[in-house]
């Protein structure tokens, strides 16, 4: 998503605005050329268009994971007039990544330590993040690939 700011719109239940994001990343070849993308769905508002991202050689699937939210969450972040009002809830199919971040897995691979840290520290600018679990097929439907 490109330019603009987050509208307000009516508070959630739970107090606070929700966006969604949806978010997916790979590499061609494990490392190998790493791609990614996300979607955000701001309060009361359809999903936007995918926003596309290509990180070169040598990046993991898992990086690739990490590097596609990082990006969403900072998008989100740096276009909220209020980060600390807005409750974001996040769907991405990578058990690993959406674990991790929850604190329910620890970080074991050391190339994935400065990823987590860095999102990690976005999400904390937001009221809320909440992870969860969607299908392989729905993340595909959404982003296409």
């Amino acid at each position: 998503m490109t330019g603009g700011s987050i509208a307000a719109a009516a508070p959630t239940a739970a107090g606070g605005l929700q966006l969604a994001i949806v978010f997916d990343g790979g590499s061609l070849g494990n490392p190998g050329k790493g791609y990614g993308s996300y979607r955000l769905r701001p309060p009361g508002a359809d999903w936007g268009p995918a926003v596309r991202l290509e990180y070169g050689d040598g990046v993991t699937n898992n990086e690739a994971e990490y590097r596609s939210l990082l990006a969403a969450l900072e998008d989100v972040a740096q276009r909220s007039k209020d980060p600390a009002a807005l409750r974001v809830l996040v769907y991405g199919d990578s058990q690993l990544v959406l674990r991790q971040l929850e604190g329910a897995w620890k970080v074991k691979a050391e190339n994935l330590r400065p990823l987590w840290e860095a999102t990690r520290a976005v999400a904390a600018r937001f009221k809320a993040v909440r992870y969860q679990w969607q299908p392989r097929a729905r993340s595909v439907d959404l982003l296409g690939h």
